[in-house]
């Protein structure tokens, strides 16, 4: 189940969304050359990414900021980006830039921190928008729990588009990452589930001073929990059906 994009036009351009991205892009393209030495990207790692051990009883605190914009492979960051486009837009417009800047870094900290948590003395490198990228679905969830979002739902043979609320397809999302993260080892590699897990509750936390500024509950009841502006509701998805039958 993949979103492939929210009926919620943004007001203003979102610049900081726009530079994220570049800036994912750009670290990716400069970690390449490493990727032909598992030694040297080894030492990369170990250099840029996040590693509990390291900053527990290292005090090397810049790999929590570092790895947000580091990358395992094309469809981590081409996943992390896609998230990242479809959603930040809509919190950077509700935030302000620089109000959302602050707001996607302090997000990737705090999911950092919950990782490191989870597994202090692990000497794993973590890197990842994706907890960063969870605070802004955590905050996207709060403030338009009801918008409407084409997914795409592989089932075998055929593919199909769906519009749902984006609160089914969020709190499914965090669900997953509950789920799997008590169900996987913290000492092993793969995805760090508390990361993801703690960005979108920080997501909420950090969101929480604008959904009180725009009238709590009453903002809810008088939007419905729609995007409160022109253009962001439609009846249904407007992305063709497309089916594969096998021959």
């Amino acid at each position: 189940m993949f979103p492939l994009r929210d009926h919620n036009p943004s007001q203003r351009t979102p610049f900081v969304v726009y530079a994220l991205i570049a800036a994912n892009i750009a670290a990716f393209l400069l970690q390449l050359p490493y990727t032909g030495s598992e030694r040297a990207m080894l030492g990369f790692w170990r250099d840029w990414a996040m590693i509990p051990v390291v900053v527990t009883q290292g005090g090397e605190w810049h790999g929590i900021f570092t790895s947000m914009f580091l990358h395992a492979g094309l469809l981590h960051l081409g996943g992390n980006m896609l998230f990242l486009w479809i959603f930040g837009d809509n919190l950077e417009d509700q935030l302000g830039h620089l109000g959302f800047l602050v707001f996607y870094l302090a997000s990737g900290t705090a999911a950092a921190l919950a990782h490191i948590a989870a597994d202090p003395g692990s000497a794993i490198p973590t890197v990842g928008a994706s907890g960063a990228i969870g605070g802004v679905m955590g905050g996207y969830l709060l403030l338009f729990p009801r918008a409407k979002v084409d997914i795409l739902l592989i089932f075998v043979i055929f593919f199909r588009v769906f519009t749902i609320p984006a609160w089914i397809l969020l709190g499914l999302w965090f669900g997953m990452q509950i789920f799997s993260g008590l169900s996987t080892p913290t000492d092993g590699g793969g995805v760090a589930y508390w990361a993801h897990a703690g960005g979108f509750l920080a997501g909420i936390a950090f969101t929480v001073p604008a959904w009180l500024k725009r009238g709590a509950g009453t903002y809810w009841q008088r939007t419905a929990g729609h995007p409160p502006h022109p253009g962001a509701e439609y009846s249904r998805s407007t992305i063709p059906v497309i089916r594969r039958r096998r021959r």
